[in-house]
């Protein structure tokens, strides 16, 4: 089995970072944080989450196994759950602005009550409410659909722009917060998928036309060229738009949150 571990701004954050380079789905590997990671204030006292992920050998029995110091690779993780401080660390204050984060109010500060599923996505979607009506937003419906470990909440509204943000920033940090809110109550560990509109659809053909030219770029000049930092599913949604060309490589350089996608001419 293959032992890796990884840093990351958070340990969902290490974990999606893992599955990218490992190519490898939640359901191959088993994750072990190592150190959950704090943000600080303002970026002040912040340190970063370390998580170690293994491989498993499909087939054969799941068995904990001492940990390879091997290399410093992306973990992925699905069993760790927030502590009560935590959520309560990572509440912004109320956002005035697009690419602000919105105000973390309601459920977060209640008394723990006995986890379950049903119950965590409840309280995301009043979550994700409240944030809302921090932002003047009073008329957002908020779908959900499970799909094994995975809920994809569907936002709507005649404001949506508001809580999209400027290239889905503002989306991004509110899926990372509503991840922590799940996760607070779910009895099993959820991963949590905000969409607003059909905006991560639009957003992956989006980055999908601009691989392909900036492929193309690094062919007709045979140079390399690079991206702006992104989050790391979209640069996996990159990696696997290119995955096909034989003429080019792409790898990803730099630390979250500026960590960047590289494509060159293959030697």
């Amino acid at each position: 089995m293959k032992h890796l571990t990884q840093t990351g701004k958070t340990v969902e954050q290490a974990i999606e970072n893992a599955l990218e380079k490992l190519n490898k789905s939640r359901d191959e590997v088993t994750v072990r944080v190592i150190e959950e990671g704090k943000k600080g204030f303002f970026g002040f006292g912040a340190k970063d989450a370390e998580v170690e992920v293994t491989v498993m050998d499909l087939g054969q029995p799941e068995t904990e196994k001492a940990p390879q110091q091997t290399e410093k690779t992306p973990e992925q993780e699905d069993s760790a759950k927030p502590s009560e401080e935590e959520i309560a660390a990572e509440m912004p204050s109320a956002p005035t602005e697009e690419g602000e984060e919105p105000d973390f109010g309601g459920s977060a500060a209640e008394p723990a009550m006995k986890p379950s599923n049903d119950k965590a996505i409840e309280e995301t979607k009043t979550y994700l409410k409240d944030v809302a009506k921090g932002m003047k937003i009073d008329d957002l419906t908020v779908a959900h659909e499970k799909q094994g470990k995975t809920v994809r909440f569907k936002l709507e509204s005649e404001k949506i722009a508001m809580l999209i943000g400027k290239r889905g920033q503002t989306l991004n940090s509110l899926q990372q917060l509503a991840q922590l809110v799940a996760n607070r109550h779910a009895e099993q560990f959820m991963i949590v998928e905000l969409d607003a509109e059909n905006y991560r659809e639009r957003r992956q053909e989006t980055l999908e036309q601009l691989a392909d030219r900036m492929a193309d770029k690094a062919i007709r000049t045979g140079n390399r060229v690079q991206f702006e930092p992104m989050p790391s599913y979209e640069r996996k949604v990159i990696h696997q738009a290119l995955s096909r060309r034989l003429d080019i490589d792409t790898y990803s350089e730099g630390k979250d949150p500026n960590r960047y996608l590289v494509i060159e001419p293959h030697k």
